[in-house]
């Protein structure tokens, strides 16, 4: 009796050192780099085991031990965590980092820029040409698109804000307006909030149209304020706007690049050449510095301007039609020039 329990305590001390050792090993190779040369990027499947996940990257060389990986991550219960995604692996990784990060959802953000001046048909354009959204929009109308967003009956031109947002492989379209859509309300109000006194403009909504005016007729950020100190001058003054873009933009897809003496006279809600006040609704999407130069004007006097030629873009400003009539002869003798 005293021999078989003599072996039996040397085969359970042979298991717990088997068991032991075996442990450190799996400690080890856990923690050490995977046989990776370049960038790995791969996915992870809605329901996904970490099992098909290890035999994945087994299979592209990325690990050369499924198993005691998944066997590491079981016995410490973050087998079932992991987040379906896109992640990536960078040479020098070990399968440890790569199961915490797969834990904790770090998957590969990708960026997708909405550009200032731009109309809301080009925003969804840019849209559908990243692959890596999720497209909805297609199945939804304007305006079921804005009651989605909680603006119910307001145009989509001019909603969303410009700027770069980051997401993740399988993401909505949608969510990318949403996220626009609630950070131009929020840059919206803050330059409303923070508005200059005795302005012609009634509501958030009227600021935000001249905003988009504003981007479309200069790329200068030292010149916005200008332009829109001239538009509350000629509000206040009951005088017309008079502004090319938003006479292109009503012209929609019958602008060919040129505007024409009749363009100009054809009347459109959006030719403000023909109709006093600020068209229906936006043209474009204006940025920061279009909505604080129309709730901050620069107000120098001028009434007029118009581009003065030169290769930056720059206006020039006069306060009466004799200096603004000079100002266009000298754009108009600048570039027949050029043109000989």
């Amino acid at each position: 009796m005293r021999r078989l329990l003599r072996v039996l305590l040397i085969v359970l001390v042979l298991l717990a050192a088997g068991a032991a050792a075996a442990a450190l090993w799996v400690d080890r190779y856990v923690r050490a780099p995977m046989p990776l040369q370049e960038r790995l990027a791969f996915e992870v499947p809605a329901g996904a085991s970490l099992n098909q996940v290890a035999h994945d990257l087994a299979g592209r060389g990325a690990m050369e031990h499924p198993r005691p990986w998944v066997w590491y991550a079981r016995f410490k219960g973050q087998a079932r965590n992991i987040q379906a995604g896109e992640y990536e692996i960078q040479p020098g990784a070990t399968p440890l980092s790569v199961l915490e990060r797969m834990v904790r959802g770090e998957v590969i953000l990708r960026a997708v820029t909405l550009v200032e001046g731009t109309t809301y048909r080009r925003l969804l354009d840019t849209l559908a040409a990243q692959p890596r959204l999720r497209q909805t929009l297609q199945a939804l109308t304007d305006e079921a698109l804005m009651t989605q967003l909680g603006a119910d009956g307001v145009a989509p031109e001019g909603q969303f804000f410009p700027d770069t947002y980051h997401f993740a492989a399988g993401t909505a379209d949608i969510e990318i307006l949403r996220r626009a859509h609630d950070e131009m309300q929020r840059r919206l109000e803050a330059a409303w909030t923070d508005r200059a006194a005795g302005l012609p403009l009634e509501t958030p909504y009227e600021a935000l149209i001249l905003a988009s005016i504003v981007e479309k007729e200069t790329g200068l950020a030292s010149e916005r304020a200008k332009i829109a100190g001239v538009f509350i001058r000629r509000l206040r003054m009951g005088m017309r706007l008079q502004s090319d873009p938003t006479v292109i933009y009503g012209l929609g897809m019958d602008y060919d690049g040129d505007i024409r003496t009749r363009d100009l006279r054809g009347d459109t809600p959006f030719n403000t050449y023909t109709r006093g006040g600020l068209p229906p609704t936006p043209i474009a999407l204006p940025g920061e510095g279009a909505l604080r130069a129309v709730t901050r004007p620069d107000d120098t006097g001028a009434l007029y301007f118009v581009a003065t030629g030169e290769p930056d873009g720059s206006h020039s400003f006069s306060k009466t039609l004799e200096e603004h009539n000079a100002a266009v002869r000298r754009y108009l003798q600048r570039t027949r020039g050029g043109r000989r």
